[in-house]
């Protein structure tokens, strides 16, 4: 059986992205946007909940607001970095704090890439789809 069209070549099934985002109008928007394209969307409110949907739901990718209620994404991403069972899911930061060293801030704390708010999807998408890639 030939491949679908436009199909990503590292999908076998389709990919599941965890967004965490306490932001109701963020969280609406980009869940929406990413369903569109093809993509399972698990939806966490803060990082306590990230943690746990993270390591019950085993997503593909995780989208992680580094600015959440309860435990914050810094804190959240090192935590789930420093798990055996989820140290390899790739993380995304998100942040509207586009301030010279958040970037390398990101990294430090164990995400794989970095981009700032308000999303610019295209972009965005570009880095979900070069990580899951890697990934496969």
């Amino acid at each position: 059986m030939a491949a679908r069209a436009g199909a990503r070549p590292y999908e076998a099934r389709v990919p599941k992205i965890l967004l965490v985002e306490d932001n109701e109008l963020n969280r609406d928007m980009l869940s929406r946007r990413l369903s569109r394209r093809g993509f399972e969307v698990v939806v966490a409110v803060d990082g306590e909940e990230g943690l746990a949907l993270a390591g019950a739901e085993a997503p593909d990718l995780v989208l992680m607001d580094m600015s959440l209620p309860k435990l914050d994404g810094w804190a959240a991403t090192k935590a789930l970095k420093a798990d055996p069972a989820t140290r390899a899911i790739p993380v995304i930061a998100l942040t509207a704090h586009a301030m010279r060293g958040d970037r390398e801030k990101a990294l430090a704390a164990g995400c794989d890439d970095y981009d700032t708010k308000p999303v610019d999807l295209p972009r965005l998408l570009k880095k979900v789809e070069a990580l899951l890639a890697k990934r496969a």
